[in-house]
């Protein structure tokens, strides 16, 4: 992919699939690295299809036997000198369950994929998944940019949807203002 935010948009669907109702979406950057931690409280995955869930040839679709979001996103943060991991509680387990996502890259190495458009990610997938609550956090050396859907839900109530426009042109124009400081 072009684009980390990319990266994160396919993983978050992931996300979505497992009947998540909440996705966090944390991105710990310095000057050195990018950290990116997607964390759901979804269904989880079982250890059998977890020690598996790289290998391109393991995947849940069903239109396709090929699922590449998490080998992409492996290979994108092995290239720059990075890692990936991926923990998961199974719903099987009797506890909470769901799943963590934490991509490290090395931004200084020449093969590191830029960012991208995250605010457009961030903003579709709350478009496209209005009843799932998104926490966004990217914390910079000089700055943090945040947006919580549990906080707007609390000032619209249950009247507005997060899908309304003029709901999603203010999310848009907040991140964009939060960026520009």
């Amino acid at each position: 992919m072009k684009e980390l935010s990319l990266n994160i948009l396919d993983v978050a669907k992931n996300s979505v699939k497992a009947e998540a109702s909440l996705i966090e979406i944390e991105l710990e950057e310095t000057e050195e690295t990018l950290l990116i931690r997607i964390r759901d409280d979804g269904c989880g995955m079982e250890p059998e299809f977890l020690a598996r869930v790289v290998d391109p040839f393991s995947t849940t679709r069903t239109t396709r036997k090929v699922g590449m979001g998490l080998p992409l996103l492996k290979l994108a943060a092995e290239q720059t000198g990075g890692t990936l991991s991926i923990r998961s509680v199974p719903k099987s387990a009797g506890t909470p369950s769901g799943t963590t996502v934490e991509a490290l890259f090395y931004k200084n190495h020449m093969d590191f994929t830029p960012l991208g458009d995250i605010i457009s990610t961030v903003t579709l997938l709350i478009q496209g998944n209005p009843d799932i609550d998104f926490r966004f956090v990217h914390t910079m050396p000089d700055r943090t940019v945040e947006l919580d859907t549990r906080e707007l839900r609390a000032v619209l109530g249950d009247e507005v949807p997060l899908s309304d426009y003029a709901v999603l042109a203010w999310m848009e124009e907040s991140l964009r203002e939060q960026y520009a400081s």
